[in-house]
C-alpha cells in the first residue's frame, strides 16, 4: 500500500483550534502527517481536541502566547525539526487611523508579523539542511489590499507578504527537485465562512429576511464579486498542494482565494 503524501513529516500550524487553522491541521493529519496543534485554550479544550484529532492521526498540542519572542522560542523547541510550518494565527481590531490604540498596534503586529518572522528563523535552517521544507503563511486579501479601519491589520498583512518573498529568495536553492526544496508562500483569503464571521451573516440573514444566502450575499457585495464564500476545508486544500514535492518551484507567491476580490 502506498505510503500517504506526508507521512513521516512534521508540521506546525499556529492558531488552529479552530477555523482555518483547525481545517488545516485536519488535513495535514489526514495526509500522514505529525501535527502540532497551537492555540490558547483552556485545559478541558485542550484534552478535547487533542482527542478529536488524534482519531485521524498524531496531534500534539502547543500552547505558546505569540506576543512573546522567549514563549515562542520554547514553543518551536517543543516541536523540534519541522518539515511544514503554516502561521495561521491573527488577530483583528478595527478603528480609524487616529482612534486606534497604540497598544493595539503593538499587539496586532506582534502576532501578526512579529511572530512569523521568529517561527520562520527557527525552523527554515534545519528545513534547508534536509532539502525540504515547507512554510505556509496565511494572510489575507489585506495582504494586497487595504481597508478602512484596519490600519496594524493592513500593515501587517503586507508586510507578511515581503517578509515571505525575503525568505523565498534566500532559501530557494536549498535542496532539489527530487528532495521536494524548500519554499515560502503566502495564501491570501478573502471571506472565509469561520465561526468568527458568523454574526455579520446572521445580522446580514435577518436583514433579508431570514434568507441565509441572501444575506452572504449581501455581505460579500461591496467586495468579493463571487458572492460566496470559501470554506476553512477550501484553504487547507491549497495549503496541502503547497506541500506537495510537485510544488518546489511554486515559491515565493500571494496566493489570492478571493472569489475575483484583487481582480477588480
Amino acid at each position: 500500500m502506498d505510503r500517504p503524501l506526508l507521512f513521516g513529516q512534521r508540521a506546525l500550524v499556529t492558531g488552529s483550534t479552530s477555523g482555518i487553522g483547525l481545517a488545516i491541521a485536519r488535513t495535514l493529519l489526514e495526509a500522514g502527517a505529525e501535527v502540532f496543534v497551537h492555540g490558547l485554550v483552556d485545559a478541558v479544550e485542550q484534552e478535547r481536541l487533542e482527542r478529536d484529532l488524534r482519531l485521524i492521526g498524531p496531534a500534539h498540542f502547543v500552547a505558546g502566547d505569540l506576543s512573546d519572542a522567549s514563549a515562542i522560542d520554547g514553543m518551536m523547541a517543543q516541536c523540534g525539526a519541522l518539515d511544514i510550518l503554516v502561521n495561521n494565527a491573527g488577530i483583528q481590531h478595527t478603528a480609524a487611523l487616529a482612534d486606534m490604540p497604540a497598544a493595539m498596534w503593538d499587539r496586532i503586529l506582534a502576532i501578526n508579523l512579529s511572530a512569523v518572522f521568529h517561527t520562520m528563523r527557527l525552523a527554515m535552517p534545519a528545513m534547508a539542511q534536509r532539502g525540504y521544507g515547507r512554510v505556509i503563511n496565511i494572510a489575507s486579501v489585506h495582504g494586497l489590499v487595504a481597508s478602512v479601519n484596519k490600519a496594524p491589520y493592513v500593515a501587517a498583512k503586507h508586510g507578511l507578504l515581503g517578509l515571505t518573498k525575503v525568505a523565498a529568495l534566500e532559501y530557494a536553492s536549498a535542496g532539489s527537485r527530487q528532495s521536494g526544496g524548500v519554499t515560502a508562500n503566502c495564501i491570501c483569503p478573502g471571506w472565509v465562512e469561520t465561526p468568527l464571521i458568523q454574526p455579520q451573516i446572521d445580522a446580514r440573514a435577518a436583514a433579508c429576511g431570514g434568507d441565509r444566502e441572501a444575506g452572504v450575499r449581501a455581505l460579500l457585495s461591496e467586495k468579493q464579486p463571487s458572492l460566496r464564500m470559501s470554506l476553512p476545508e477550501d484553504i487547507a486544500a491549497l495549503v496541502l498542494f503547497l506541500c506537495r514535492p510537485e510544488a518546489h518551484n511554486l515559491n515565493g507567491a500571494a496566493l489570492p482565494v478571493d472569489g475575483a476580490w484583487t481582480a477588480q
